[in-house]
């Protein structure tokens, strides 16, 4: 496999037997697989933005998992499949599907009971499904993507601006955002909510 990646910080290495899952050969550049992927990702925004969703049908392992299939899938054999490697960050990989479902029926909790402002629920969600850290790779994309159909499809808010950046590459909003993100591990959302509506 001729596929190089050079990972920035904050970027979760792939082990070579994931690497093998790329299902296009022609890609050689981390720029191409960004390109690729980005094709897929704006394929799955475009299916969730023209569809309804119901709190239920989305707060499911199932469609936790395809939806990052729909993100990836064109470029990654394994997408949609919890990753089966221990990460440089996330929890163990026996731990990912009990941390999630205790998530998802959190978030219904909150979604049912109003325990935190809309923003702040797709926000919470965001960041512990993250942190969890379910795929070999994509997961802050995915998160971010989740967050938008949960504060846009179940709760009628404004999708996310995301600091209107890209994300994926060096910069000051990926360092800022990474910032907010680790504010966040400490429990101090504030920076996090003000990254995502900047």
């Amino acid at each position: 496999m001729g596929l190089e990646i050079e990972y920035l910080p904050g970027q979760t290495p792939l082990e070579s037997e994931e690497v093998e899952g790329l299902l296009i050969d022609s890609i050689a550049t981390r720029e191409e697989l960004d390109e690729f992927e980005q094709q897929n990702i704006e394929e799955a925004m475009e299916w969730m933005m023209t569809r309804s969703f119901k709190t239920e049908q989305v707060l499911t392992e199932k469609f936790i998992c395809d939806l990052h299939k729909r993100m990836y899938g064109k470029v990654w054999a394994w997408a949609g499949e919890f990753r089966n490697t221990e990460k440089n960050i996330g929890i163990k990989k026996w731990e990912i599907a009990p941390a999630l479902k205790v998530l998802l029926d959190d978030t219904l909790f909150w979604i049912q009971n109003n325990t935190y402002q809309p923003d702040e629920i797709a926000l919470h969600f965001k960041h512990r499904i993250v942190s969890i850290h379910c795929f070999p790779n994509g997961n802050g994309r995915h998160s971010r993507l989740i967050a938008d159909l949960i504060i846009s499809k179940l709760l009628d808010g404004a999708l996310f601006s995301w600091g209107a950046a890209n994300l994926v590459s060096a910069g000051e909003s990926r360092t800022l955002y990474l910032q907010a993100v680790k504010a966040a591990d400490g429990a101090d959302y504030a920076p996090l909510l003000a990254f995502a509506r900047s």
